[in-house]
């Protein structure tokens, strides 16, 4: 197996913009990503797309109006996972040898999809879906148990929203720039007790996308690449074994074995960008990925250690909760913004001297499992 390095990055802005297209949006983050990575469009010998709703043939549609054509072109959908799952998806091309230099894109127009200004319906047959057990549903449970357990408190999941925002006030990328207190986010609309609106993510189009590439190439064309030292995908475990809503079990094998493949433990990492599509849930993977024992998130957060300027800045782009989340889209964005912190391209939000970085996403709810998908890549200088 080859290494396989970053070499570019590219994102569009990230909104409600009904008016443009899937093709649009990523072509603009795939036109950055290339630019940025110093090889040409027509050099890419392979493209990994992913998005949830909507058309066929991403790839193809993306791809067509920057003259790359007649080379190996995949979709794939993974639900919030998708972008992750296009990533690790090259990167296996690139590490086993098929390919030396390609692009892996997500891309989600949510303002033009069927559910737009909705919420994500269940299948026929899933039962709990049909029950009532929504993605606010699922996520008031376990914030209800993490006060339960953990000592939580309502203030502490507006800490997070309020975190979240200060990043995104920085990011020129985020749907929403805007600070909030606590009073504020407790007192915004009741969605799921103990959740409240500014503690989900909002409905969002956009696009990523990052080019990855052999060493060879990464040597002859970038001038400041980031090792992908690990790529992991699981899928979930039956939900009859799980013992504990408070943790995902697809996320902690996920980074169990990211962390055997790069060769480090969590206490090496420096920046973390996470699957925040409320923010309850945030504290969970904390403890999930290690970067605290079992039963101290709560305590992480109130340390400051996640903030700017903390031990272990977490979501300095803003996160899910300030940017929004076009479903496919933010598998591909958490690598790019890790990338960027590690590059030291991140301007206000950058995390001083970053040298590893986690980029993490969950997604996906089936009847049975605790989850559908759960990825992480390990990203290092």
């Amino acid at each position: 197996m080859r290494e396989v390095f970053v070499i570019g990055t590219g994102q569009s802005d990230f909104g409600k913009t009904p008016n443009r297209s899937v093709a649009e949006m990523g072509q603009q983050a795939a036109r950055a990503a290339i630019l940025d990575s110093g090889v040409q469009a027509t050099d890419l010998q392979t493209v990994f797309s992913s998005r949830v709703f909507g058309g066929m043939v991403t790839s193809q549609t993306i791809m067509m109006d920057l003259g790359v054509a007649r080379v190996e072109m995949v979709n794939v959908e993974n639900a919030c996972a998708g972008g992750s799952t296009a990533v690790r998806s090259l990167y296996k091309d690139i590490a086993a040898g098929f390919v030396d230099v390609g692009i892996a894109i997500g891309v989600e127009s949510m303002t033009t999809s069927p559910i737009a200004g909705k919420l994500i319906p269940p299948d026929k047959d899933d039962l709990d879906g049909q029950l009532g057990m929504n993605m606010p549903v699922l996520f008031a449970l376990q914030a209800q148990r993490l006060m339960a357990t953990h000592g939580a408190t309502p203030e502490d999941f507006a800490q997070v929203s309020v975190k979240a925002h200060d990043f995104g006030a920085l990011n020129p990328r985020a749907q929403y720039q805007k600070r909030f207190t606590v009073e504020e986010v407790l007192a915004s609309r009741p969605i799921a007790d103990p959740i409240t609106l500014l503690q989900c993510c909002p409905n969002t189009d956009g696009a990523a996308a990052v080019v990855l590439a052999s060493a060879e190439v990464a040597e002859k064309f970038a001038n400041d690449p980031v090792r992908i030292a690990a790529s992991v995908l699981v899928s979930g475990s039956y939900d009859a074994d799980r013992s504990d809503i408070t943790s995902f079990d697809l996320g902690r094998r996920a980074v169990r074995q990211a962390y055997e493949q790069a060769g480090i433990d969590p206490t090496d990492v420096d920046v973390v960008e996470l699957h925040d599509a409320f923010a309850s849930e945030e504290i969970i993977h904390y403890e999930d990925l290690g970067l605290c024992a079992p039963g101290e998130g709560v305590g992480l957060l109130r340390s400051g250690a996640t903030s700017l300027g903390g031990k272990i800045p977490v979501n300095p782009s803003g996160g899910l909760l300030s940017l929004g989340h076009p479903l496919a889209a933010s598998g591909v964005r958490v690598v790019c913004d890790v990338t960027d912190q590690l590059r030291g391209r991140s301007a206000g939000a950058q995390v001083p001297d970053a040298k590893v970085g986690v980029a993490q996403m969950l997604g996906g709810v089936v009847t049975g499992l605790d989850a559908a998908a759960a990825s992480v890549h390990v990203l290092t200088r």
